[in-house]
């Protein structure tokens, strides 16, 4: 009996020694965190063990990893205006559990804390307006963005300035076009786009034009036309087009590209990193064997995971394209100075030298300020790299700073938001996207007071310039690509025409006089312009006289109904109080009487838009 009990007594132990051993075995548990009332995943939610230290947080999807004890570990979630929720672990290897709003939820809307999440500190509303995914771009089990950070930089309309006072319009030109498909996002869900998502400029350069190659020595043509403003019949509308040349792509000088891709976590929207991919395989099929590629990615630190290769080795660049995955923080900053070294260690002299940035704009690690991007770009363009910014996805979108790094890094910015719009501005329109023919243009326009009384520019109102910038060559302008058109328009009240928007009283301490020789005249204005060349210094000055030939709005070209068509629209979303008493019918009886040779649809889509706004509208 002796033997036997010592035997129990052995077991017991060993028993005992080996729970004890099960007990301290450790295992890593996930899961995610949705909302009861919706399904939407919850980020920043905290994560405990309950009795002990261990602590995590779930991210923007709501997913969460957390180490437990093999058994008998109690999970504790908790977010605030959710209150706490206590769960058993059990022995599961997932735990997807749902959170409730407390009772006291108020109706704030929360605030982003700038890691692509919502702040913590207060109430959600999950009554709150969200996106739906763009047309084109639908996937199985995506989750829409629960919160609206996008950020864009305000627009203050530009004013009519008297000719007198103020002989002197100054600006930088635009070929960007993000303004445009970003707005069309908005409407194509059933939503009015925000007045500062819309750059009226950017809509009107949205589309070509049917200028003339230019002929002479210079990289562009200008071309002027005017006539009377289809919404206001006493004041007039200049046309100013600039057409770039268009070089065939086998002339065009080889290239030196980095694509500087984000993989954070906010990137994993398949209108995101998805896309991107998809939108870059494209880009690569029109590179030559003489072009050279190079892949920098960033998410919590920045890394090139493909160092320089040739055009004609595709698949390779393509392999490398389809190993990218998202997660992490976004360290922009630290990804634009290796994209740029890189670009520098490999410059091709006379060559394309171009970064390419692929994100949504949404950097959170380093420098991640506006100012502080603005001033990290400008120490770059001085290199002779220049630079391309494409936006991806919606929800956090930071619109601000991606037009900021594009005006200040030698650069074009666009929003791709479907396929098809990178067709249009990678495949397309390839040429003007990649290749720069003219950099830092600027016009300057000097207005005739004998026949202008006032005057305003439409747009451009990030592009003003200073009178004396328009000399001065060390002051930044925009690029023009290959075969890339800018289009511009002034509204402008004649002298003799009584204007509710431009009344200003005589001066009492002096006077200003017009030059006795002014009125003879006939010329309306003078435009002048200023260009470089991609690797020059100094500016070419082109000057173009526009004398008014009274010509009707019903003989205007389809160039200029269609340009004042696209106007009238922005104006209209922007609210604008110089196109009281229009509404979108007029603009779209406009825009279909000047509707061209529309061979890729984008006029076609342009005039259902307008439709589609003023069903909005009606509501």
């Amino acid at each position: 009996m002796n033997a036997m009990k010592k035997n129990w007594i052995v077991l017991w132990i060993v028993l005992c020694v080996f729970a004890g051993v099960l007990q301290a075995q450790e295992r890593t548990l996930t899961g995610k965190v949705t909302a009861a009332a919706n399904g939407r995943p919850l980020a920043n939610v905290s994560v405990s063990v309950k009795g002990k230290t261990t602590h995590t947080q779930t991210d923007v999807d709501g997913k969460y990893s957390i180490v437990v004890s093999m058994k008998g570990a109690i999970l504790v979630f908790n977010l605030k205006g959710f209150g706490s929720q206590e769960v058993s672990v059990g022995t599961t290897a997932t735990l997807n559990i749902s959170l409730s709003l407390e009772n006291t939820l108020s109706q704030q809307q929360p605030r982003s804390n700038g890691l692509g999440a919502i702040a913590t500190d207060e109430k959600m509303d999950f009554k709150h307006k969200s996106y739906a995914p763009p047309a084109g771009i639908v996937q199985k089990d995506w989750q829409e963005p629960q919160w609206n950070t996008e950020e864009y930089d305000a627009i203050h309309e530009n004013i009519f300035h008297g000719a007198v006072q103020n002989p002197l319009s100054t600006f930088s030109i635009d070929v960007d076009a993000a303004s445009y498909s970003n707005m069309r996002r908005f409407i194509q869900n059933g939503q009015r786009p925000p007045v500062d998502v819309v750059r009226i400029e950017e809509m009107i350069n949205y589309f070509d034009y049917n200028y003339k190659q230019p002929g002479g020595e210079d990289p562009f043509a200008v071309y002027t036309e005017i006539s009377n403003a289809p919404w206001n019949e006493k004041h007039k509308l200049v046309h100013i087009g600039l057409q770039g040349k268009i070089i065939p792509i086998d002339n065009l000088p080889a290239s030196n590209l980095v694509f500087l891709i984000d993989v954070s976590g906010s990137m994993e929207a398949p209108n995101k990193l998805p896309l991107l991919k998809s939108s870059f395989k494209m880009l690569v099929q029109q590179l030559r064997a003489q072009d050279r590629v190079s892949i920098v990615v960033y998410a919590g630190a920045a890394g090139m995971v493909l160092s320089p290769t040739s055009g004609a080795d595709k698949q390779t660049i393509i392999d490398a394209l389809n190993n990218l995955e998202a997660g992490g923080s976004t360290a922009g900053g630290a990804g634009i100075q290796l994209a740029y070294s890189i670009a520098k260690q490999n410059f091709r002299q006379g060559g394309n030298n171009r970064v390419i940035l692929a994100t949504d704009g949404d950097f959170n690690v380093g420098e991640s300020s506006n100012a502080g991007m603005e001033r990290l770009i400008e120490q770059k363009r001085n290199d002779g790299i220049f630079l391309t910014v494409l936006g991806f996805g919606m929800g956090n979108y930071k619109d601000s700073k991606m037009e900021t790094l594009a005006d200040k890094g030698n650069g074009n910015y666009a929003h791709i938001d479907t396929i098809l719009e990178a067709q249009k501005v990678l495949v397309n329109e390839f040429g003007g996207t990649m290749f720069t023919i003219a950099k830092d243009v600027k016009i300057q326009v000097e207005f005739n007071p004998a026949k202008v009384k006032a005057y305003r520019l439409i747009g451009y109102e990030n592009r003003i310039l200073k009178s004396e910038d328009f000399n001065n060559d060390k002051k930044d302008a925009g690029e023009l690509g290959s075969g890339h058109t800018v289009t511009a328009l002034y509204e402008i009240i004649p002298q003799g025409v009584e204007s509710e928007f431009y009344k200003i009283d005589e001066l009492k301490y002096q006077k200003t006089k017009i030059s006795s020789d002014t009125p003879a005249s006939r010329e309306l204005m003078t435009i002048k312009l200023r260009y470089k060349n991609p690797d020059g210094d100094v500016s070419k000055l082109i000057v173009h006289p526009l004398i008014d030939g009274n010509t009707p709005l019903s003989r205007t070209t389809d160039d200029f109904r269609w340009s004042a068509a696209v106007a009238s629209f922005g104006m209209l979303l922007r609210e604008s109080e110089f196109v009281k008493g229009y509404s979108y019918e007029q603009a779209l009886q406009l825009a279909q009487a000047a509707r061209g040779n529309d061979k890729n649809g984008y006029q076609l889509e342009f005039i259902n838009l307008v439709k589609s706004m003023g069903l909005l509208a009606s509501r």
